[in-house]
């Protein structure tokens, strides 16, 4: 039998003796794999849950008698919260180096770039698009940046939490690096206008579809909801169709060889947001008792907001046709766009 401080009668430190006390090991979880990682033993039941160790019930409750987290905050549901390991295994010290270490490429790239006059040479049409539509584009990964923010504080455990969290920050820094490379190019090339982007996002009809996408997805209540349609549904759709099959395709066929590696980042960020995702859907999507549930309620996400990045993406199509070099079509960007998400969709089981 384990001692514990109530059979020994005392509470005080060493008064009793715990398995593994004297071991560097963790007993208190199962780890996903034979030993447990650095980034289980740092995220597994960091947040209490009174379900499983905080036995005297929630120490803050709301005044609705809510605890601090609740399941109801998504009309998901599943057998085990707990059971969700993030595949890219982020936790806070792998994450602020990882973002450092994209912060020093970019700001490399764009130091070296002027440098060299590289912003000079730039197609005089390419160089316009940049001011309205890359800098329209801020916000709309701004506006995903902010609710994934607000969607990671409902998330039930901390592993749910730290993915949804990471994503947030990628999104906000690459707003960052596009408002502060648009900045930095622009004091090189005569006539620019930092307030063009804002403008094409508030007004310019191409650009209502996403705005109307994004702020959906920011006023939905569900974090679970959040989380899916933007990874599910918008990034495939919408955010690969404009970087990579825009910015990253056309840009040096216009002279700009800066553009790709500052935006290259967000797709290697996707890459992982995106595995992160299907995980955690793909566990709730086959959860032994309440799998079929989900799986309808995803279906439902699919459609609302596939329909709205369907729009945005449309949407978007004449930016294809401004740059005076234009190597590749926006019906092929959008074929691979549709090939994308429906592998996607084809992991968790749901249709297009």
């Amino acid at each position: 039998m384990v001692a514990t401080s109530s059979s020994v009668g005392s509470g005080a430190a060493g008064a009793a003796v715990f398995a593994d006390s004297d071991s560097r090991r963790y007993r208190y979880f199962d780890p996903k794999g034979q030993r447990a990682t650095h980034y289980e033993d740092v995220t597994v039941d960091v947040q209490p849950d009174p379900e499983r160790y905080l036995i005297q019930d929630w120490i803050i409750n709301f005044p609705d008698g809510k605890g601090a987290y609740v399941k109801d905050n998504t009309a998901a549901k599943s057998s085990n919260w707990h059971a969700f390991r993030a595949p890219d295994q982020e936790w806070e010290r792998t994450h602020y180096q990882r973002q450092s270490k994209i912060e020093t490429m970019v700001q490399s790239v764009i130091t070296n770039a002027r440098r060299a006059g590289a912003p000079k040479t730039f197609d005089k049409v390419w160089a316009k698009l940049l001011q309205a539509h890359l800098g329209a584009w801020k916000h709309a990964e701004f506006g995903l940046g902010t609710s994934l923010m607000q969607a990671q504080r409902y998330g039930y455990t901390q592993m749910i939490n730290n993915a949804t969290l990471t994503n947030s920050s990628y999104k906000l820094r690459l707003a960052q690096d596009i408002t502060l490379y648009l900045a930095e190019i622009g004091m090189d090339i005569a006539g620019w206008d930092d307030e063009l982007g804002k403008k094409h996002w508030l007004e310019d009809g191409v650009w209502q579809g996403t705005r109307e996408a994004v702020e959906t997805i920011m006023g939905t209540a569900d974090y679970l909801e959040q989380y899916f349609a933007i990874n599910i549904v918008f990034e495939p759709l919408v955010g690969e169709l404009f970087r990579s099959g825009f910015l990253m395709q056309a840009a040096a066929a216009n002279h700009d060889f800066i553009t790709p590696p500052v935006i290259s980042a967000a797709e290697a960020d996707y890459e992982r947001n995106l595995a992160n995702t299907i995980d955690l859907i793909y566990l709730l999507a086959h959860d032994e008792k309440h799998g079929a549930d989900n799986k309808k309620l995803f279906q439902g996400w699919m459609n609302k907001h596939g329909a709205l990045a369907d729009k945005a993406a449309t949407g978007l199509q004449p930016i294809w046709s401004m740059p005076h070099s234009k190597p590749v079509s926006f019906t092929d960007v959008r074929a691979q766009s549709e090939e994308r998400i429906g592998r996607i969709l084809g992991e968790l089981g749901l249709k297009r």
